[in-house]
């Protein structure tokens, strides 16, 4: 421990700093060993799980540079992909204040990311960590009764909740509600099962006589789960938190699926600086646009929450499809996933 904080101390020197310049300490210390790096937050796959046939799980070391999460928030995950740097959001699944990280990767057959991971993710694998956010979060003084539902790999950030409350000797009343397709492809069957002082339910859309619950949510699901619970989190495709709000208007929510975003065309000239190349607005995200017209910028969860394709807009006035909220400065950073053209547009890509 004495040897790691005094590397760790002559690394962060400035001395250090100078003979380094101008590329830094890491681009040589990774020379060494690839996540000994002081400001690249990295891991290295320490473990690998498949125990669904829709799931990889992934445990992670990270390094110094990885400052840690909050049980439900999401962190980025970078992966080399046939040559190129591929980012997407993740939520982890462990306790927060874990050494090890938990990744459990819902397996999607157009997802690029998961796919890849599916298939080719081992121990000693290299990945890069990176913007930790998110405001799907318990609060600091919880609630006596809550329950946590979820849908698919929704069921990730729910799992860190309920683990960090299991590991702080949370003694309030858990009621936690997961759906899956099939008891096969439920994640944490077994665990969930193993978990004292806490009441779970399953339901299973394509096998609903298997589980506790028959059919989607709805007040009857409520009334089965615990019928005035003081805090409602709900994490899983759009239909399963619409269907949750309807019940609970002031449940905490969080989905991960991208919405379907579109516009009506403007008609505006959109000019990609750094680049030949100009388009007519077709009404998509620019990010969508871009790619159509042959460019690869940086992306990850394309709906508006990593911030992974943020570029600077230098001329032009965009509007935000999420928000609704028009973005007219003449020099602004803008979220190319999820903003149209309103006219002729400049972006540095």
């Amino acid at each position: 421990m004495f040897t790691q904080t005094l590397t760790r101390r002559v690394l962060g020197s400035s001395l250090v700093d100078l003979l380094t310049g101008p590329h830094g300490v890491d681009r040589y210390t990774e020379l060494v060993s690839p996540t000994w790096t002081r400001n690249d937050a990295r891991a290295r796959v320490v473990a690998v799980r498949r125990a669904t046939p829709r799931s990889v799980t992934l445990l992670l070391e990270p390094n110094d540079a990885f400052g840690g999460f909050k049980a439900g928030q999401h962190v980025n995950l970078s992966v080399d992909v046939d040559g190129r740097r591929r980012t997407r959001c993740y939520s982890p699944a462990s306790a927060e204040g874990q050494r090890l990280l938990e990744l459990t990767i819902g397996r999607h057959e157009s997802g690029l990311i998961s796919e890849h991971l599916y298939r080719n993710a081992r121990p000693g694998m290299i990945v890069g960590l990176d913007k930790v956010g998110g405001d799907f979060v318990l609060p600091a003084i919880r609630p006596r009764r809550i329950l946590l539902i979820s849908g698919g790999s929704g069921i990730t950030p729910v799992m860190s909740m309920l683990r960090t409350l299991i590991a702080e000797r949370y003694s309030g009343r858990v009621t936690f509600i997961h759906y899956a397709r099939t008891p096969e492809e439920a994640c944490y069957r077994e665990e969930l099962a193993a978990m004292p002082r806490v009441k779970v339910l399953h339901g299973y859309t394509r096998a609903p006589e298997a589980g506790d619950l028959q059919g989607y949510f709805d007040a009857e699901h409520l009334a089965a789960a615990t019928p005035e619970p003081d805090a409602v989190y709900v994490c899983g495709p759009p239909a399963l938190v619409a269907a949750v709000r309807e019940q609970r208007p002031d449940a905490i929510s969080e989905s991960f699926v991208p919405p379907e975003l579109s516009a009506d065309p403007s008609g505006g000239q959109v000019t990609f600086l750094g680049s030949t190349i100009s388009v007519v607005d077709d009404g998509r995200p620019l990010l969508e646009q871009a790619e159509a017209a042959g460019l690869q910028p940086a992306s990850g969860c394309r709906m508006g929450i990593c911030h992974s394709c943020t570029c600077r807009k230098t001329g032009g006035t965009v509007r935000n499809l999420i928000t609704g909220a028009l973005s007219t400065a003449e020099s602004e950073d803008i979220q190319i996933c999820v903003s149209v053209p309103v006219g002729d547009v400049d972006i540095d890509l």
